[in-house]
């Protein structure tokens, strides 16, 4: 499986594309519709759903332009069901960037704990909350790769202090979900470079 990361909106959201022959997977179309389907047309994919990390306004902006183009379904945590709709909850009323306010229709699907298999993709997902309350990880094994939205960030961590974060919860979810990984796991936060579950262990401030 190849990934792709294109950072995207106003705060440069991370934006992954999983791709398995022609198939792909859209993770956190933040912002930037058209640059995100120039580069889909441009590599000739098919894309398969749109998977939230969390419904923050910044990992939402493009939901509804990408799943319009290619007529594909929608997946976020069943706690934030209602996120993509209420631009308090999404968080995009409070930021100035975020103007008009970010709303998007309701998700398809709503994940749980537990293995998901989407036409070509089969992976893990992992509730991680704390940065929000419906944040997860989506792990595909196999190719030692874990997508984490904000938990997780090369030298850094989420912040809790949008509504629903907790900082207690953060360091439980990265200590028992992400920390346990195999070390040479690729860490694929929702802003910044990518990083390794080994170099984040070692190096990490937050987690020393």
């Amino acid at each position: 499986m190849e990934i792709e990361q294109l950072p995207l909106g106003p705060l440069g959201t991370n934006c992954y594309l999983l791709v398995e022959g022609d198939r792909t997977l859209i993770v956190d179309p933040g912002g930037d519709a058209e640059k995100l389907i120039r580069m889909v047309e441009r590599r000739k994919l098919t894309p398969a759903a749109i998977l939230l990390t969390h419904a923050h306004f910044d990992h939402i902006g493009a939901v509804d332009e990408v799943r319009e183009r290619y007529n594909i379904d929608v997946y976020v945590h069943e706690l934030e069901k209602d996120w993509l709709m209420d631009a308090n909850q999404n968080g995009s009323s409070f930021f100035p960037m975020a103007t008009p306010p970010v709303t998007a229709r309701p998700a398809d699907y709503f994940l749980t704990e537990g293995t998901q298999t989407i036409d070509k993709f089969s992976f893990e997902v992992r509730h991680t909350p704390g940065h929000s309350p419906g944040s997860i990880t989506f792990l595909f094994q196999e190719d030692h790769i874990a997508i984490v939205g904000d938990t997780l960030f090369q030298g850094g961590i989420g912040r809790t202090d949008l509504p629903g974060g907790d900082m207690n919860t953060l360091m439980d979810s990265i200590e028992q979900k992400i920390l346990t990984l195999p070390g040479t796991f690729t860490v694929c936060p929702g802003h910044g470079s990518t990083t390794t579950v080994d170099e984040e262990k070692q190096s990490n401030p937050f987690l020393s």
